[in-house]
Order: C-alpha cells, then structure tokens, then sequence
C-alpha cells in the first residue's frame, strides 16, 4: 500500500494543478470581457447527494492564497488553496452537447458523482 499526498505549495511553483483547454479559454476570455472582472476562480463547496460541487466565479481578485495561473495575456485563473487537494489534475473544458455548451471537470480525484453530474465525491 503506498500513501500519496499533495503539497499545494510545490503546486503554486510547478506545473498547473489545473488544466484549461483551448475551449475553455476562449469562453473565459469571451465572458471576462463582458464583464469588469479580471480572473475566473475555482472553488468547492459542500453540496449535494455525493459530496462537493464546482464553483467558478469571475472575480476582480480573490483572497490572498489563491494559487494563480496566468492562462494568457487576459485571463487569469485562482483557484482556491484550500480546493487544491480536490481539483489537483482537473481540466477544464468547454463541451457542445447539441446546441448547449457546458463546462466540464475532468477530475481524475473523483470516485463517485450523483445522477444528475452536479455533485461529486473523492476518496
């Protein structure tokens, strides 16, 4: 048996805990620009049948230990610390399912999600 953990410390410094695709940079950068914030945060909360639920924000700054990833030029994105054991390997991306676009979590952390896809768990 072998014991993994997560330092988000060395997450701040490396390689992105989170992932966005090149969809979902261009939907953030479309939606920053209508409005006067600066950044797209992730957070999570309590909720639901199984556990967690994604939060994503568009903020003008977030709380002082945000990690934050600068995407490009105009899009930053924090993502809350305490989140970060939760979301480490996430990508984000923006999905067409008919007519209907949808931001999608691809979270190799999840163990189990509700019915409906709007809550999640982790081991």
């Amino acid at each position: 048996m072998s014991v993994e953990s997560f330092d988000p410390q060395s997450a701040a410094t490396g390689s992105p805990a989170v992932t966005v695709t090149p969809a979902a940079l261009a939907h953030f950068r479309r939606q920053l620009a209508a409005q006067s914030e600066k950044s797209v945060r992730l957070s999570i909360k309590k909720s639901g049948c199984t556990g967690f639920m994604y939060v994503i924000d568009l903020v003008e700054s977030g709380p002082d230990d945000d990690v934050r990833y600068q995407l490009d030029d105009l899009v930053e994105l924090r993502v809350a610390r305490d989140a970060l054991p939760i979301v480490s390997g996430t990508e984000i991306d923006l999905v067409k399912e008919g007519i209907n676009r949808q931001i999608k979590f691809l979270n190799p952390n999840v163990k189990d999600e509700c019915g409906c896809g709007e809550s999640f768990n982790v081991a």
